[in-house]
């Protein structure tokens, strides 16, 4: 009686493993793998967003019909290593770390590969877990996705105002233009609002906004010159 306990007991840790390995491991390729071809319908951010009544408004567009303005000008404002780096940049992770630790104004070191796996597949938060569960991704859509297909996903899915979500959104809200047609100075603004969304505006914008619009302006333009957004635009 006690050997058949020993064996069923062994038989549902067995099975406790495998769903472990299927939906912690497998899972996540296979999700992935669909998301190479497939939009990401949406995210946790959005349905949160809907639930505290700010609205909904993604209109997915295909990597070609966005301004490369607008590529050249989130790489400007967000990882200027996009195309260098395979999914984490250690270099600003170190710097923001040092900065944290001497206690001044909080800084990121989340690339752009980093920011497109928490925005898809994860829930808003801080926490360990989330955090490797992010760099996982992140692995995953480096190998699985490649950069062009990122920067797509990440075009069309991250926050830029109450309820908008994605380039094309953000251009018609801001605009009234299409993602396509977006100026040098229309996508340096909406670049420039990527940190607070909710906070800063890219049709009418501040002092601050318009200042760090201007930044990004001129370091798009280094980009382009020195081929940094190759790797998404050829």
């Amino acid at each position: 009686m006690a050997k058949a306990s020993r064996g069923l007991f062994g038989r549902l840790v067995r099975g406790l493993l495998l769903l472990v390995l299927i939906f912690g491991l497998i899972g996540p390729v296979m999700v992935t793998a669909i998301y190479r071809f497939v939009p990401p319908p949406v995210t946790w951010l959005m349905v949160q967003r809907v639930t505290e009544g700010r609205g909904f408004d993604r209109r997915w567009k295909p990597l070609d019909e966005i301004s490369p303005r607008l590529v050249r000008a989130v790489i400007a404002a967000e990882d200027a290593k996009f195309c260098e780096h395979n999914g984490f940049d250690f270099q600003a992770i170190e710097k923001a770390y040092e900065a944290n630790a001497k206690g001044k104004k909080l800084r990121g070191g989340s690339t752009i590969s980093q920011q497109t796996a928490k925005n898809v597949f994860l829930w808003p938060g801080r926490s360990y877990v989330r955090k490797g569960l992010e760099a996982y991704f992140t692995v995953l859509i480096e190998v699985i996705w490649g950069k062009p297909r990122i920067m797509e996903v990440y075009l069309n899915s991250i926050e830029w105002g109450p309820g908008v979500y994605g380039a094309e959104a953000a251009a018609q809200k801001n605009f009234g233009v299409s993602a396509a047609k977006l100026t040098p100075a229309q996508a340096a603004r909406l670049a420039a609002i990527l940190p607070s969304p909710l906070k800063w505006k890219a049709a009418t914008p501040g002092p601050y906004v318009k200042r760090r619009s201007g930044k990004i302006g001129k370091a798009a333009g280094t980009i382009n010159r020195e081929g940094m957004a190759a790797c998404v635009l050829g």
